[in-house]
């Protein structure tokens, strides 16, 4: 039995293992976000994203406030 529950990423699809009650043990939490970073996919997205979705994001939210 899995000790956690295998979900899919709401942005792209992939099964990912939440693990939010050890939010230091999830792979979303190789991505560190500011808090703008944060709202920004807030703003986009309700569910958990896998560690590559917030990366591209991430990378997205910067490209946007460059221009």
């Amino acid at each position: 039995m899995a000790k956690h529950e295998i979900i899919p990423c709401e942005r792209c699809g992939t099964p990912i293992e939440c693990k939010a009650n050890s939010y230091t043990k999830c792979q979303c939490s190789v991505v560190q976000l500011n808090l703008n970073e944060v709202q920004y996919i807030s703003e986009l997205y309700e569910g958990c994203l896998c560690a590559k979705c917030l990366f591209e994001l991430q990378q997205e939210y910067k490209e946007s406030i460059a221009s």
